[in-house]
């Protein structure tokens, strides 16, 4: 995707400097556009934990890259086993975190000789398909933006998203903005509702960022807007991504997901879930009572952070100082309120069955 009218990765290894990985730092946007270096693990977990990165494609892929530099510090395998566990902790909900690292750890474990070219190609890896994943998942999703705008006979397609789930969240592409993108590459006229995202505002920090870059038409809103405007029928489809899901096809996005299926659910607006495969956690039988929902600090609710008229950012306390606040990232939306899951496989019904049928090699996983 754009940043100034150039390609850009979330993430990506210094060229001139094979020990240093580089991200954009997500925590000063919309305002700034700065690059963070990462030099060893203990960074890399600071990244991921202090949101730095965020997404659960993105968290995954710097989780690879994690190893990565852990291996450049230490190639001893007993020691990286210990490294990963720890990195693992760093954020609990995203699957794509636990994945990655375990996925460079057998690759590790393989037999090979130079763990350090094993580590780099396998994050490399993991970065590519990322990409690949996520243009395939728009792809798929093209599909339902099109039709509506056949439907609309030229007017614009009205999309509502929630949280962030565009390029910035992945390595390249996004999961719910990647139909957008291609739609917009084909021509189809776009509008799309913004959720805010309370309390860190990932929607109007990031996605409404990412949209302008794109030159994509959009409006931000407050997360409680959502279900006025499906009453008022100005809401064609809502697309969001995912953090996990289980096989039944529950999935755990960022707060506030669960309401906007209610609000769609009960006003007819199709509700659909974008998600690259290794965000499907195939050893939960039920979101809803298995998935593990992320406490954040509560300072997150009690203040808020924005730029200043002389270009400084501040926080400030927006509630009284005696209130105890209560914060957790995510929730779950049940598979009963979802009309599809956008894969790079296609679309399915949100059940055991329809992820099934689009990955078969799980049948007989357990």
């Amino acid at each position: 995707m754009l940043v100034n009218g150039k390609p850009q990765r979330t993430i990506w290894l210094n060229p001139r400097n094979p020990a240093c990985v580089e991200i954009i730092d997500q925590r000063l946007l919309p305002h700034r556009f700065v690059i963070k270096q990462l030099h060893n693990l203990d960074e890399v977990i600071i990244a991921i934990r202090d949101m730095y990165v965020r997404g659960a494609p993105l968290i995954g892929a710097t989780a690879a890259w994690g190893m990565y530099l852990a291996v450049l510090a230490q190639d001893d395998l007993e020691i990286l086993s210990r490294k990963a566990e720890c990195l693992k902790a760093a954020r609990p909900t995203a699957v794509n975190l636990a994945w990655a690292v375990d996925r460079v750890m057998k690759r590790l474990r393989s037999g090979g000789t130079d763990l350090l070219a094993l580590a780099r190609s396998e994050a490399e890896a993991i970065c590519d398909e990322d990409v690949e994943i996520c243009r395939k998942i728009g792809e798929s999703g093209l599909s339902l933006i099109a039709e509506t705008a056949e439907r609309k006979q030229g007017e614009p397609v009205n999309i509502l998203t929630h949280c962030n789930a565009g390029w910035l969240a992945t390595v390249d592409w996004g999961t719910a903005t990647s139909p957008i993108y291609q739609a917009q590459q084909r021509g189809i006229e776009l509008h799309i509702w913004v959720d805010e995202t309370r309390p860190r505002n990932q929607g109007a920090n990031l996605t409404a960022w990412e949209l302008g870059e794109q030159g994509i038409a959009h409006s931000v809103i407050v997360d409680n807007a959502g279900g006025h405007l499906m009453q008022k029928g100005l809401v064609d489809l809502v697309i969001v991504g995912t953090d996990r899901t289980a096989r039944n096809g529950d999935v755990a996005n960022k707060i506030g997901t669960y309401l906007k299926a209610l609000a769609a659910h009960d006003t007819g607006v199709p509700f659909y879930v974008a998600l690259p495969s290794p965000t499907i956690d195939w050893s939960l039988d039920s979101g809803c009572q298995q998935i593990p929902i992320e406490e954040r600090d509560g300072r997150e609710v009690t203040h808020i952070s924005g730029y200043l008229s002389d270009e400084s950012i501040a926080e400030v306390r927006i509630t009284p100082a005696s209130s105890r606040a209560v914060n957790p990232a995510f929730d779950v939306t049940p598979a009963r309120l979802i009309s599809g899951l956008i894969t790079e496989h296609g679309i399915c019904a949100a059940s055991e069955e329809g992820l099934l049928g689009l990955f078969p090699e799980q049948v007989n996983n357990d």
